[in-house]
């Protein structure tokens, strides 16, 4: 299970932490989903976010493998809810097209553009730690452009006017 934590001043972000929880080591999904409620709480006691993002659950074809997906999906929830934080939920296809312009671009292209984005050149050792990361920049994109709110446009030359600094 991979995780991200950003930090976030105005329109400007920084990594705080990424990486994956490995739990092949353990046997048995109950000690499995106990570790990632430790270690998410570990995480949110170091770092004190404000909010957590998830990935949301999504319908696979391997019932099995989708119940064990949820439950992990849950345990984190739990963690943060135990820690008081808002949890927001993302389906892969929306942190996707945040992040790239396309909701079914690869976890490579997904990596690859973070990277870009968020100027880090070391390649983390599984693209379940840039997923984890994807979900955390999905919501500082859907939240804390620092825009305003109700802002809206009526077209391209709207946006590119009121926007000049978005260009290169």
């Amino acid at each position: 299970m991979g995780y991200g934590l950003i930090g976030c001043h105005k329109k400007k972000t920084s990594i705080l932490s990424l990486g994956v929880m490995k739990l092949d080591h353990l046997d048995g999904h109950s000690l499995k989903l106990k570790q990632i409620f430790e270690r998410c709480l570990t995480l949110i006691d170091e770092y004190h976010p404000d909010e957590m993002a998830l990935e949301a659950p999504f319908f696979g074809k391997n019932v099995q493998s989708m119940l064990k997906l949820g439950r992990a999906q849950g345990v984190a929830m739990a963690a943060g809810l135990y820690r008081e934080l808002p949890i927001f939920e993302y389906a892969p296809r929306k942190i996707k097209q945040s992040i790239t312009g396309s909701g079914s671009a690869s976890k490579e292209q997904v990596a690859a553009m973070l990277q870009k984005i968020l100027h880090f050149k070391e390649t983390p050792q599984f693209l379940d730690a840039t997923d984890g990361l994807a979900a955390a920049y999905c919501h500082f994109l859907q939240n804390n452009l620092g825009q305003e709110k109700n802002k809206k446009y009526t077209g391209w030359a709207s946006f590119i006017k009121n926007n000049p600094k978005k260009l290169k």
